[in-house]
């Protein structure tokens, strides 16, 4: 079929036709695993998307790196403006209730230990310079993790796979992890500092309030990575 599309149509219609092919694959996936999840509530959407759109393009006979070339700029764009609009949900968030030196000091441990944890045992691996400070950005968002690793010169193919790599893991792991948790500002947090966008995206399958408290923790946390790597690292 992609062969088909890629041969028999002129070169202006099938660069926007295979566009629009891969996005409703990747659409098809997405919903396949909503449907999935309302079925298994424990079972990550992210995972289960993966999964479908996997089986799709062996489906299609379309290899994985032609399709991701295809839909890169289209998905980039959409995911940079997935990050900025996570902010709306703080306008809900009562600030004035936090304690805000407590928060503080725990952004300041988590930033702290969720980039020299990764990048100390990228270097007790004998890894290359630049690839240890690939993961100076594993615990931020994809569209920030890029533009810090494109600042500090680490390989932005490496930093994407190790931020997306940790989300994954993230929501995999967190039902496992906070089937105890009662408190959903506190699972919510925990997922947007852990797992950033993928981990947001869980929080908010899990509650309306684990999902503002997980954009909070994701912008926060990118922001405040950011501002302490880049001056250091670069």
């Amino acid at each position: 079929m992609i062969d088909f599309l890629t041969h028999h149509v002129s070169h202006f219609y099938a660069a926007s036709i295979m566009v629009f092919f891969g996005f409703l694959l990747t659409l098809i996936g997405y919903v396949a695993a909503k449907l999935l999840n309302q079925r298994y509530p424990k079972l990550p959407v992210v995972i289960a998307a993966i999964v479908f759109v996997v089986a799709l393009l062996a489906l299609c006979d379309w290899h994985y790196q032609a399709y991701a070339q295809t839909v890169a700029p289209l998905f980039n764009r959409l995911l940079g403006y997935a990050t900025v609009a996570l902010a709306i949900p703080l306008a809900t968030i009562r600030f004035d209730q936090l304690p805000i030196k407590r928060l503080l000091a725990l952004f300041t441990f988590a930033t702290l230990l969720g980039s020299l944890l990764p990048m100390g045992l990228a270097h007790g691996f004998h890894l290359s310079q630049p690839d240890v400070l690939a993961f100076a950005t594993r615990a931020v968002t994809t569209p920030i993790a890029l533009n810090v690793a494109a600042l500090i010169h680490a390989p932005l193919v490496l930093a994407s796979f190790i931020v997306i790599f940790s989300g994954i893991l993230g929501a995999a792991l967190s039902p496992l992890i906070l089937r105890n948790i009662n408190d959903e500002r506190a699972a919510g947090f925990a997922l947007g500092l852990a797992a950033h966008a993928i981990g947001t995206a869980q929080a908010w399958q899990r509650s309306t309030i684990a999902g503002e408290y997980a954009s909070f923790g994701m912008a926060v946390n990118g922001v405040v990575t950011a501002l302490w790597v880049i001056p250091l690292l670069s």
